[in-house]
């Protein structure tokens, strides 16, 4: 969640190449972890499109002093989405696909959203409220008070915390097996022993965020407001497109399969069908010829004993055989 070096090429079409991978062995592809996935990646590559509306990376680094001097939100809010390498990108993009893939089949689409924006917010704001503490109550400045950092790996330590919060299995740290419920504790000190220039604050404001995540989660069973908000929203915004796809289905219609055989035309239920002859099928009237037997619909005026002669030639058999041949 800090500088790291610099850009490491030819990264980008890995991730590329492993993200479509995964989501085409997919049954169900998770859209919020796409979209975040191709947000942080856009956000990165700044196209010329985007230039002129986003704001620099200088302009969102995360740093306690600037933000809580000046108010400014920019910084609290949009630093986790800009990245400064490759390899810093590639590494946690890598991550939320794995987190949010598991996370998002198994608690949906809505309350992953609702769960993504909790931990953004509680992890930035532990960070913040860390580093303000450790400058007010032991005078330590820096260099957590004064550091720029930026990245999304805050909110991927929150992720794991809550992914493995209830789990009991064992799981592989860099070598290390421990409990799963562990993982992130062990990633956070051999992430700080081993990588530099990680903030270490931001890591663990992450794991503080997942932490207190669970927990709030596990007093309130209730759907959560945020939860209910994004579900609202998403239910306006789609009205008008299943509106309009419900109205092309009505006018389309269907022109088989409304069908019966045998009975008596009777009532409103029967309006726009007629009655074959032969086998005695009811077709829609946008039909010519029998979906049954394809017998033609002008097939009509025969005697009583002509058609009970017809219709004893055509055994059940031979419909299914016709209507077979016919749609075969």
């Amino acid at each position: 969640m800090d500088r790291r070096g610099s850009l490491t090429k030819g990264m980008l079409p890995l991730l590329a190449i492993h993200a479509v991978s995964e989501y085409y062995r997919l049954p169900w592809k998770p859209p919020v972890t796409a979209a975040l996935l191709g947000a942080n990646t856009l956000i990165y590559l700044r196209p010329a499109f985007l230039r002129h509306i986003l704001p620099s990376i200088d302009q969102v680094w995360f740093n306690p002093h600037l933000i809580l001097k000046y108010r400014d939100l920019k910084r609290f809010l949009l630093s986790p989405f800009y990245h400064v390498s490759d390899s810093h990108l590639v590494y946690n993009m890598m991550s939320l696909l794995w987190k949010g893939i598991q996370l998002e089949t198994s608690v949906g689409s809505v309350e992953f959203a609702s769960m993504l924006a909790a931990l953004l917010a509680m992890s930035q704001g532990i960070t913040l409220l860390l580093a303000r503490s450790l400058l007010l109550f032991f005078d330590y400045d820096k260099p957590f008070y004064s550091e720029y950092s930026a990245g999304f790996s805050g909110v991927l330590f929150a992720m794991k915390v809550v992914l493995n919060s209830q789990s009991e299995s064992l799981t592989n740290v860099y070598g290390l097996v421990i409990p799963a419920r562990h993982a992130a504790w062990a990633e956070l000190i051999l992430i700080q022993m081993f990588v530099p220039g990680v903030s270490f604050l931001g890591h663990l404001g992450g794991i503080l965020a997942g932490i207190l995540y669970v927990k709030l989660k596990r007093a309130y069973s209730g759907p959560d407001p945020l939860t209910l908000t994004i579900r609202t929203l998403t239910n306006v915004i789609s009205w008008p497109l299943r509106f309009v796809r419900n109205l092309f289905q009505f006018r389309r219609g269907r022109i088989s399969g409304r069908g019966s055989v045998g009975g008596r035309q009777t009532g409103r239920a029967m309006s726009g069908l007629w009655r074959c002859q032969a086998c005695t099928y009811d077709n829609s009237s946008l039909l010519s010829v029998c979906e049954m037997c394809g017998t033609s619909r002008g097939a009509r005026g025969l005697s009583s004993r002509e058609f009970s002669r017809h219709s004893d030639d055509l055994t059940l058999e031979e419909i299914r055989l016709r209507r077979i041949e016919r749609f075969g």
